[in-house]
């Protein structure tokens, strides 16, 4: 399981200023902003590899300049990912739950920019749709480019871990297999973050508890042991395909307890509120309006 970490990595703004990226002080209440270390964002942190991250270790061992957490608004970690990738039914209880046969290899479907959205903002409920649904996922983010990767080599890929909401709108979704992509990337569709914790600090990202509370009521509470393909598995078999690169983020599928194989089902209002937290990687707060 995760021990206690200051290397966690966000972006931020302060009141009327334009986006930064900042490093956790111990304690989590305080920002280290990385301005002084040369990075504007997560993302030039993440393409400069292990020397850019090194620079920000020794930068945030000696800076003294902080900015009070409660004083800003946190931003999407990465708010552009290069791709954003989503694993489907990669929870053997979610297959089942939904109705569908465990697949024999990974279900892909991605999600476009626009859909991504920070911590503290609104999830924001489309006129079309009469099923919105919740689904608490775990990500992780590429650090080096990559074809056809070996799966024994899988931690050498990985830059760091988030909490995503991969929002659905069921109705959509499940108007075909064509239609997956069309139920899952409205605007504000993938909310992410609050931070991202570095690969270093997670000795084992297959065994972390995940969970999304839904006005305060546990919905969804499982494990990324439970996962059918792991990350040296999905890392081979996307590879295969595509080149990954440095930004990419990877959400690994939902685990059971999404509102609409409830009974009776429990879709998302405009009112309702969020949490999505993946063990040691934070919490993920939303508030939910009506378009």
């Amino acid at each position: 399981m995760i021990a206690s970490s200051n290397m966690k990595l966000l972006m931020f703004e302060r009141a009327g200023g334009p986006p930064e990226a900042g490093v956790l002080a111990a304690g989590d209440s305080e920002i280290i902003p990385l301005a002084g270390a040369g990075f504007s964002c997560l993302y030039s942190i993440i393409q400069g590899g292990a020397s850019a991250l090194a620079k920000v270790k020794d930068f945030a061992a000696h800076a003294a300049a902080r900015v009070p957490l409660s004083t800003v608004r946190i931003l999407a970690p990465i708010h552009r990912p290069p791709k954003f990738i989503c694993i489907g039914l990669n929870y053997r209880d979610h297959a089942i739950e939904s109705g569908m046969a465990i697949p024999e290899i990974p279900t892909v479907f991605n999600k476009f920019p626009n859909a991504v959205i920070g911590n503290g903002d609104n999830i924001v409920l489309p006129k079309m749709s009469e099923a919105p649904d919740y689904e608490a996922e775990f990500a992780f983010i590429i650090g080096k480019t990559g074809k056809h990767i070996n799966g024994e080599n899988w931690r050498d890929y990985i830059f760091g871990y988030t909490n995503v909401n991969d929002v659905s709108a069921r109705d959509i979704q499940l108007k075909g297999t064509t239609q997956w992509l069309m139920g899952k990337t409205f605007d504000t569709f993938a909310p992410m973050g609050p931070y991202i914790v570095t690969a270093d600090e997670v000795p084992d990202p297959h065994n972390l508890n995940v969970k999304l509370t839904l006005n305060g009521q546990v919905m969804q509470n499982s494990s990324t042991k439970e996962l059918i393909f792991n990350i040296p598995q999905l890392l081979e078999f996307l590879s295969k395909v595509f080149t990954l690169e440095p930004g990419d983020v990877v959400s690994t599928g939902t685990p059971p307890g999404v509102g609409f194989a409830r009974k009776p089902q429990v879709l998302l209002k405009p009112g309702d509120h969020c949490i999505v937290e993946v063990e040691g990687l934070g919490q993920l707060h939303n508030p939910v309006v009506g378009e």
